[in-house]
């Protein structure tokens, strides 16, 4: 018995297809779901040694970090600022609500540097002005 076969030539019987569109939509939504979801902790762009501290407390994510070097320079966000700066970044950030600011000054800087950011955070408007310390 013969059996006649019939064959279409638009499709190669051989090779197997996989459609990965579905996978690639999933993957997406992953990492669109992933990236929402992420808290980003904002960082001063510099280094500093923090003294250490007795005691001290967890502070809330979202905040405000001034940076003190060393070299009594006052960063925030990577770009120095110096302490004349420090009020109008203040004022500009409580616009949005009231958030906490940090202040993570090197263990070498001086007193009255540190002082001086205190003071005009508080002139700005800051209630919660902390001090970062190493535990």
């Amino acid at each position: 018995m013969i059996r006649n076969r019939v064959t279409n030539p638009d499709v190669d019987s051989d090779s197997a297809e996989i459609n990965l569109s579905p996978l690639i939509d999933c993957i997406f939504i992953l990492l669109i779901f992933y990236i929402v979801t992420t808290v980003f902790i904002e960082e001063t762009g510099v280094e500093v040694n923090k003294p250490e501290a007795a005691a001290s407390t967890e502070l809330e994510k979202k905040s405000l970090l001034i940076a003190i070097t060393a070299e009594n320079k006052v960063i925030y966000g990577g770009t120095e600022i110096g302490v004349s700066g420090v009020a109008g970044i203040i004022k500009r950030e409580l616009e949005n609500g009231d958030i906490p600011v940090i202040i993570q000054a090197d263990e070498r800087a001086d007193h009255g540097t540190f002082s001086r950011v205190y003071g005009e955070a508080k002139a700005a408007g800051a209630t919660k002005v902390n001090f970062a310390t190493e535990y």
